[in-house]
């Protein structure tokens, strides 16, 4: 019985060629394994070294900002230059309104307590006038830099004020007039407008005031 034909071809004087050939292949595919390797090798090299010069980058950044005295938050959140003028230029109008604000409601209460206890107000009467024109005064020279809302509580507080003013001194000016007292009914009458304009009205619009300055001085985004 005759051997296998791809037996006798492999066993013959073939064998070494076939096997020069299965080495040369396997060398092919590793040089292309090694080849593809070294590509991504370097691809990968190449993404570390971008990474490394934007970290150095972000570190030099960070040095510059510590030493201008800034932080990376503050420095990247920092407000446009006509914002913080803006901000400067309201904050300063409050500074000097909000004292004066404060100054007339104080004068304006030792002036009624004052009346009320009989006593004389002395120069407490003209005080209070000139501390509320003075107020108005305020408002109305740093009026361009106050929040629409803040000029317009300042407004009605100034006026409210005024009004509580006005009705102590018709009490005052009553008691002069006649040469007896008032009845008990027209001085309970000014008793009660003047504490329902001061203890009120006055004392609701001071609170929401501070409220709104409080409100633009901290957060000034709102238009």
């Amino acid at each position: 019985m005759d051997a296998d034909p791809l037996f006798s071809f492999l066993a013959g004087e073939n064998l070494p060629l076939l096997l020069s050939a299965g080495a040369l292949v396997i060398a092919v595919i590793a040089l292309w394994l090694a080849a593809r390797a070294g590509t991504d090798t370097r691809r990968e090299v190449e993404a570390l070294r971008q990474k490394t010069g934007l970290l150095g980058r972000e570190v030099d950044d960070l040095r510059v900002s510590h030493f201008n005295g800034q932080t990376p938050d503050s420095h990247s959140a920092a407000v446009p230059e006509n914002d913080t003028a803006r901000y400067l230029a309201e904050k300063e109008a409050y500074d000097r309104i909000w004292p004066q604000v404060w100054h007339l409601h104080d004068r304006l209460g030792m002036f009624l307590r004052a009346v009320e206890g009989g006593e004389a107000p002395g120069e407490l009467r003209l005080e209070t006038r000139n501390a509320a024109l003075e107020a108005r005064n305020l408002l109305n020279r740093n009026r361009p830099f106050c929040n629409e809302t803040v000029a317009e509580l300042v407004t009605r507080f100034i006026d409210t004020e005024i009004k509580v003013h006005l009705a102590a001194c018709q009490y005052l000016d009553l008691l002069k007039e006649v040469s007896t007292k008032p009845s008990d009914h027209d001085r309970r009458v000014l008793q009660d407008k003047c504490n329902a304009l001061y203890e009120g009205d006055a004392r609701d619009l001071m609170n929401r005031l501070a409220s709104a300055i409080r409100a633009r001085v901290i957060n000034v985004s709102s238009p």
